[in-house]
């Protein structure tokens, strides 16, 4: 491992920081913590920490001693200075003295002793970062670290490799006992380096940001120069594997569905982070990833993000992709049973009783596959999907050279349980689309780009579907969403893009059918041609998505919704449009077909019929000319409903949230169009 520091750079962040008032310490601390934050391989997802001990002046005026420590919810890899809240040094160093402090009185000591009571929660090991001497203390979970002490005898090999430049912890949870432990090691070992900390991670120490800094990094190329040296070429034994395994996308369905949870009138789901890197394919390929794979977290704040141990599938054959949702459910029945055995057995010992949280995994490994992670959202999918592959990395390296271990299981439930940590996971209140992935076709602009940032509002996970790629990967940046070109009119087209889909989130459960255009021309008159480009888009086009949407929610057994956007042409034809308006009407009864066919699967179909809506449809231009035809202003011919008021696209794209979430609502058209009573159903 290479260091990164950069005096030039160190200088900017001095001169950065003194502008907004931050002195040089706290400003090199935060150059530093950015370092070890944009290494995957040192730090993931709030893993980790790093402090300084500097001066600053509090509301009276004093001069006092601070320790700016990592806050909660910060991340090391683009923290700033908040993210470092500052703790009276004196104040906290006076609970070294006590032989006993519980985490709740710890965290209420060190709110207490903030120099801003606004700040975030300072780390649970500000009291370890409090009670060593040095100026700078930065903690990380190395891989290589990791990989070294993750053994039976990972004491011995820390001991060999490093000789007497660091000390070691024996493994204790994270809070009083562990920073009492900590320092009284270091009074006894003074002149090292750092602390390996085995089985949880190093700290290193310095009087300037760069001597800790590069300690840091001079310590995990020790040990990975050491995992090196033992490597093979082939650390982890290959199973056997069918010859044509299934595609991912061919059975994330499958499992999405199996770990979905019915909850009322829909069903509590999860979202899906597909991986297959070279590391994850090993690991999971491995014969032995029955062994080493359920062992246990490498580091144990994992298991918060990815529960104890990973499920493990069977290798499905490509063939029989379509049967193995039987499969994957006993699977995961087996799973949810055997980890409601494991808080059973845990739970008895505990003092003070807790509530076990759902059973569901969030990693499941496929051999021949790769690996998918699971969450709530696509982010926590991502987090959990990071922490196994960096699992896979360093399970193989620890496997290279000798056998892998963690914590014993108590000690694993002690952390999963932890109330520090799960009241972390606890604050979020969901909202009423969380847990949803959506397709919007025709994304890219108007009401599909609309409807887009109204789902996303609402919680979901938005896939922006337009030929235009460009203006649908706008549309995603805009809201966090995902982008795929798609050409509704073609079906291989549709196919790629709902696959990529899958892919990406494990499956879909809401599809807002919204791509289309308007031909004009006398019914009479019109080309053939002409009208049969119409049903292309404004008919076949609906029923290709469709279709795709169906077989996808079939396969998840979770049911899920259909939603078209049809016209007030549908039911109100008007002159000129009828090339328009003829597909509009066979979509706006394919909709209620969908409702008829496959409200036994739990699939709701629904329509919105809209009018005047300012669109690709409706442009600037033909508003312009409508309006003088008519002898009125553009205001007033946009307005011109019973309501008089203008509806917008907004306005559409509510009214397909509205029908998402009426559960018990199938085969409904709404009317968006500020009223209409000549296009008003009977």
């Amino acid at each position: 491992m290479k260091s990164k520091w950069s005096d030039s750079a160190a200088r900017a962040a001095v001169r950065k920081y003194a502008k907004q008032g931050i002195n040089k310490d706290l400003a090199l601390r935060v150059y530093t913590t950015r370092l070890l934050g944009g290494n995957p391989r040192l730090v993931l997802h709030g893993g980790g920490n790093t402090s300084v001990k500097t001066k600053m002046t509090d509301t009276a005026g004093d001069t006092v001693d601070v320790l700016c420590v990592k806050g909660s919810g910060w991340d090391m890899g683009d923290i700033e200075p908040p993210g470092l809240p500052a703790v009276r040094l004196d104040t906290i160093r006076k609970l070294r003295r006590l032989k006993k402090l519980s985490d709740g009185d710890m965290v209420n000591a060190q709110r207490g002793a903030l120099l801003d009571s606004t700040s975030p929660n300072p780390s649970v090991e500000t009291l370890l970062h409090a009670f060593l001497p040095h100026k700078f203390v930065d903690h990380t979970h190395s891989d290589a670290v990791l990989s070294v002490s993750d053994q039976p005898d990972g004491d011995r090999i820390c001991e060999d490799i490093y000789g007497g430049r660091v000390a070691l912890v024996p493994y204790i949870m994270p809070g009083f006992d562990l920073a009492q432990s900590c320092a009284r090691i270091w009074e006894q070992n003074p002149d090292v380096d750092g602390l390996v900390l085995l089985q949880h991670g190093i700290f290193t120490f310095g009087d300037v940001a760069r001597e800790a800094y590069e300690r840091m990094i001079d310590l995990v190329t020790i040990a990975e120069k050491h995992l090196a040296r033992g490597r093979t070429a082939q650390s982890l034994k290959r199973v056997s594997l069918p010859s044509r395994p299934a595609s991912a996308e061919r059975i994330a369905p499958a499992i999405r569905g199996a770990v979905a949870e019915k909850a009322g009138n829909d069903w509590r789901r999860m979202v899906l982070d597909f991986r297959k890197s070279d590391a994850v394919m090993q690991f999971v390929n491995g014969k032995d990833v029955a062994r080493y794979a359920t062992t246990g977290p490498v580091t144990p704040d994992h298991v918060i993000r990815t529960k104890p141990k990973p499920l493990i599938l069977p290798s499905p054959e490509g063939t029989g992709a379509d049967q193995y949702g039987d499969t994957v459910r006993r699977a995961v029945s087996a799973f949810a049973k055997d980890y409601e055995r494991y808080f059973a057995r845990n739970n008895r010992m505990q003092k003070s009783p807790k509530t076990q949280l759902d059973a569901m995994p969030r990693v499941v490994l496929v051999p021949g596959v790769g690996l998918f992670g699971m969450g709530k959202s696509a982010k926590d999918a991502a987090v959990a999907a990071d922490l196994a592959e960096t699992t896979a990395r360093v399970i193989a390296n620890a496997e290279n050279i000798g056998r892998y271990q963690c914590i014993p299981e108590k000690d694993i439930f002690d952390i999963e349980y932890w109330s520090l940590e799960q009241a972390k996971l606890g604050k979020a209140t969901e909202k009423p689309l969380a847990r949803h992935i959506v397709a919007v076709t025709g994304g890219g602009s108007g009401i599909g780009a609309a409807t887009a940032k109204a789902f996303a509002g609402e919680g979901a996970e938005v896939a922006v579907l337009d030929r235009d790629i460009e203006a649908a990967s706008k549309v995603a940046s805009a809201i966090g969403g995902f982008a795929a070109k798609c050409d509704v009119t073609r079906q291989r087209s549709v196919g790629g893009a709902f696959a990529k889909i899958v892919r990406k989130f494990g499956g879909l459960d809401i599809l807002v059918s919204n791509a289309g255009a308007a031909w004009q021309g006398r019914i009479g008159d019109v080309d053939e041609n002409a009208l049969r480009d119409s049903f292309e888009l404004n008919f076949w086009g609906h029923q290709r998505c469709a279709q795709a949407a169906v077989g996808i929610m079939q396969a998840q057994g979770t049911g899920g919704a259909l939603l078209f956007n049809t016209s007030k042409q549908a039911v109100n034809p008007g002159p000129d449009f009828g090339p328009y308006g003829l597909p509009k009407a066979a979509t706006l009864f394919l909709s209620r077909q969908y409702a008829v066919d496959h409200g036994a699967d739990g699939i709701r179909s629904n329509a919105v019929n809209a009018d005047r809506i300012r669109s690709g449809l409706l442009t600037d231009d033909m508003i312009s000319s409508r309006s003088k035809a008519r002898g009125l202003s553009e205001s007033d011919y946009m307005s011109g409903n019973l309501l008089q008021r203008e509806v917008t696209a907004e306005d559409v794209a509510q009214a397909f949230v509205d029908l998402a979430c009426a559960t018990k609502t199938t085969g409904a058209v709404l009317t968006v169009d500020g009223g209409n009573i000549a296009a008003a159903l009977r």
